[in-house]
C-alpha cells in the first residue's frame, strides 16, 4: 500500500512522518516516495542525501501512477537538481512498482523525463528496455592540468565523457581527475558524467563513474554503463552483449543492435533491491551548518 505523505506547509516537509523506501541499484542508493502530495524541494533533497547526519543517498525518486497504468518517475539528483534519466534509478522504480502491485503482468511501464521505459524481472535483477536515447559517438581530445586524454562523448539521456583507462581502475585518479574533467569547458555550462574504463576483453569491461548531480565518484552508474558500450562497441573494443563491472562489486549487462550508427533496442540488467521502509523525521531535514575552524593567533 503506498504512502502519503503529511500535510504540506512551508518549504520543507514539517516535523516529518514522511514514508520512504529505501533502493539500491547495483550500488547506487536511492530514497523513494510513493505518491507524495507534493515533490520534495531541492534543499529536502539535499539534506536527506547527505550521509552520516541524514538518512544519505545518491539521488532520491518519487513513483505516481497515471489513469492509463503507466508509473511515472521523476528523479532528482543528491545535489537537488532533476535529472533526466538515471538508469539504476529506473530499474529501482520498477523494482518498487512490481512490489506495490503497480505492475501488468510482470512488466512495468515506466514514464521518465527521457521517454518511456519498459522493465521486468530477470532472476534477480531487473531488465530495462531502453527507446532510442543513445546518442553518437564524438571522439574528443580534453586537456587538463597539462595533460591531454582522448574520449568519447556520449549522450544517454544526460552526457557522458567516457575515457579508456588502460592500467588497473584501483589506480585510477578519479577524484582528482573527476571534477576538472566534469566541469571541463569543452563540454559546456552542463557539464558531464565521467567514466573511466577498462576494456578488458570483447564481452566484458570494468567502470568507475564521477557522476555531476552527486559530485563524486558513485559505486555505479547505470547511464555511464551503458555510454561506455556504446562507445566500446562503436570502436571496436567491444561487442554485445557485454558485462560491466562497477565499483559496487556488482554486474551490469547491456546488449542491443547498431544501426545507423547508434545503439539501438538496448537492454540494460541488473541488480535491483529494496533496502529498508520507514518513516523520514523531521530530524532528516536539519542539518547542522558547516564548521567554520579556528585558526591559531
Amino acid at each position: 500500500m503506498a504512502w502519503a505523505a503529511p500535510e504540506v506547509s512551508g518549504e520543507g516537509f514539517g516535523g516529518g512522518g514522511l514514508g520512504y523506501y529505501k533502493l539500491s541499484g547495483a550500488g547506487n542508493d536511492f530514497v523513494a516516495l510513493v505518491e507524495p502530495e507534493r515533490h520534495p524541494t531541492a534543499e529536502d533533497v539535499r539534506a536527506w542525501c547527505r550521509r552520516g547526519v541524514s538518512l544519505g543517498a545518491d539521488g532520491v525518486f518519487v513513483l505516481s501512477r497515471s489513469a492509463d497504468g503507466a508509473v511515472n518517475m521523476v528523479h532528482f539528483n543528491a545535489d537537488g537538481s532533476r535529472a533526466e534519466l538515471c538508469l539504476n534509478g529506473s530499474r529501482c522504480a520498477a523494482r518498487l512498482a512490481l512490489e506495490l502491485g503497480w505492475g501488468n503482468d510482470d512488466t512495468v511501464e515506466l514514464r521518465t523525463d527521457s521517454g518511456q521505459l519498459t522493465a521486468r524481472p530477470a532472476g534477480d535483477a531487473i531488465e530495462v528496455d531502453l527507446p532510442a536515447i543513445v546518442g553518437e559517438i564524438d571522439a574528443r581530445k580534453v586537456a587538463v592540468e597539462g595533460r591531454d586524454f582522448d574520449g568519447w562523448y556520449v549522450r544517454v539521456g544526460v552526457p557522458h565523457w567516457v575515457l579508456p583507462w588502460k592500467d588497473s581502475l584501483d589506480d585510477a585518479p578519479v577524484a582528482e581527475l573527476g571534477p576538472p574533467l566534469r566541469s571541463h569547458p569543452d563540454f559546456g555550462s552542463a557539464g558531464v558524467n565521467v567514466d573511466f574504463v577498462r576494456f578488458v576483453s570483447e564481452s566484458r569491461f570494468e567502470i568507475r563513474t564521477f557522476e555531476r548531480g552527486v559530485e563524486a565518484e558513485t559505486l555505479a552508474c547505470g547511464t555511464g554503463v551503458v555510454a561506455s558500450a556504446a562507445a566500446g562497441f562503436a570502436t571496436g573494443l567491444l561487442g554485445l552483449p557485454a558485462t560491466a563491472l562497477t565499483a559496487g562489486g556488482f554486474e551490469i549487462r547491456v546488449d542491443g543492435e547498431w544501426a545507423d550508427g547508434r545503439l539501438q533496442r538496448a537492454k540494460f540488467a541488473g541488480d535491483a533491491r529494496i533496502l529498508a521502509k520507514g518513516e523520514l523525521t523531521g530530524n532528516a531535514a536539519r542539518l547542522p551548518p558547516s564548521p567554520v575552524w579556528s585558526r591559531p593567533p
